[in-house]
């Protein structure tokens, strides 16, 4: 405890890391960067994709159902991805699972370009979200448990502007590849799987999960165990809902579906909301897409912001506070644009601040998540959390997409129904414990 504070109040804490924190930091940082990337590219393309696939003359209400579903699809991938290899992490070990979620989402992403059908798109957007659930869950105990003793929240917040970053990939893809078709966006997906040979090179698994690994051996051998080294060796999903960890797990739930619900409606949806007002301001075709691309590079630029901000503000005001701040400000933000704006020009001078907001309490995620659950189910609680969240997270823009319809095609008061969620995060947190004096769970 003393080190960590000490390493954070001082003005060189960066210089304390070694070589091996700053080799799982970048190796973290651009996986959960390309990852984004990825991810978001569908936003991007999703109109001329489905007017494509649903034979070019899809219209807003066909185009919000379908683009609903597909959304649902890849956000359903990321949970049932963060299920599968949150558990898969904790007993095989963070960084083999991390090169295999980063492989899984470069390939499936590309083939996204090569889709002639709806179903194909559906499928391959659901196989690209396993692998993308994937990183997320298996990178944040990764960098928790490296940098455990030093300024650990600092360090994960850093590493949660990757996902910022990877909007204005997404942003600067579409804007290069758009003249080339929607196709030749997703086909730039495969780009990450360079950062597998980053990742093949002098990365070993933290001390805090070795140590559980050869705990495991030990009592694996041993002819007797202790009601403590049961416990111990209990299935890691069981173990979320003993009395040890269940509220810990009601606690993050409720945080993780409050912030995944306010924000992935307003992802999917914000390109198209930009460009039907900027149609009805009469600029559509080049001029529409610059106008929506920088407005997203705004959008991720603030969210990079956010991101960064995060861990000094929950270093100096507590976890608990800073989600609850950052949580009002996207009610403040999104409520403005979507019930307020009826032009396009709010949108470049708000977003950058709702990018702050809306992006960067998922720095939350990698800071508190971890701080709830011991290292044997860390991964697990955090894919829990998480990947339950982005379950019911799923049926958000696909909820949003229908409420179009009932607020005559209205998309921007879809989305700031769902963006009223943000609530949900402030009451599980307010709910939980503080942990920023604690030590990283062992």
């Amino acid at each position: 405890m003393s080190q960590e504070r000490t390493a954070a109040g001082t003005v060189g804490w960066i210089r304390s890391f070694t070589r091996y924190q700053w080799l799982v930091f970048l190796a973290c940082w651009l996986g959960w960067m390309l990852d984004g990337a990825n991810f978001s590219l569908f936003t991007f393309v999703l109109k001329p994709s489905v007017t494509e696939l649903m034979g070019g003359t899809a219209s807003v209400a066909v185009i919000g159902r379908v683009g609903g579903i597909l959304a649902m699809l890849g956000l359903l991938g990321w949970a049932i991805g963060g299920f599968i290899f949150g558990t898969i992490a904790d007993y095989v070990g963070r960084v083999r699972t991390l090169a295999i979620s980063i492989a899984m989402y470069s390939v499936f992403t590309a083939l996204q370009g090569f889709s002639h059908a709806i179903w194909q798109l559906g499928l391959f957007r659901f196989l690209g979200g396993l692998g993308t659930g994937a990183e997320l869950v298996v990178g944040i105990p990764l960098v928790a448990e490296a940098f455990a003793e030093n300024s650990r929240a600092r360090v994960q917040g850093l590493m949660m502007t990757g996902a910022a970053f990877g909007t204005l990939l997404a942003a600067q893809d579409y804007h290069l590849l758009a003249p080339y078709g929607w196709r030749a966006v997703f086909f730039s997906g495969i780009i990450p799987a360079l950062v597998l040979l980053l990742i093949r090179r002098g990365m070993v698994e933290p001390e805090h999960f070795a140590a559980v690994r050869a705990r495991r051996r030990a009592l694996a051998a041993a002819r007797q165990h202790s009601e403590e080294d049961r416990e111990f060796m209990r299935f890691s999903w069981r173990q979320l809902f003993t009395a040890q960890n269940r509220y810990n797990t009601m606690v993050g739930l409720l945080y993780a579906t409050g912030t995944l619900l306010a924000i992935w409606t307003s992802l999917i949806w914000l390109p198209t909301i930009q460009g039907i007002l900027l149609h009805k301001e009469g600029l559509t075709g080049g001029a529409a897409v610059a106008n929506i691309t920088l407005a997203m590079e705004f959008f991720g630029i603030g969210g990079i912001a956010g991101y960064a901000a995060f861990g000094f503000l929950a270093d100096a005001l507590g976890r608990r506070p800073t989600i609850i701040l950052y949580s009002l400000g996207t009610l403040l933000a999104g409520w403005g644009l979507y019930f307020g704006a009826s032009t396009w020009a709010p949108y470049i001078y708000v977003l950058p601040f709702f990018g702050f907001c809306v992006f960067g309490v998922f720095s939350g995620h990698a800071v508190y998540l971890p701080e709830l659950f011991p290292t044997q189910m860390r991964a697990t609680g955090v894919a829990f959390c998480n990947g339950c969240g982005r379950c019911i997270t799923s049926f958000g823009p696909l909820v949003a997409g229908l409420l179009v319809a009932p607020f005559g095609g209205n998309f921007a008061r879809a989305a700031g129904v769902m963006t009223s969620f943000a609530l949900l995060s402030i009451l599980g947190v307010a709910l939980g414990r503080e942990t920023r004096h604690d030590s990283l769970p062992r």
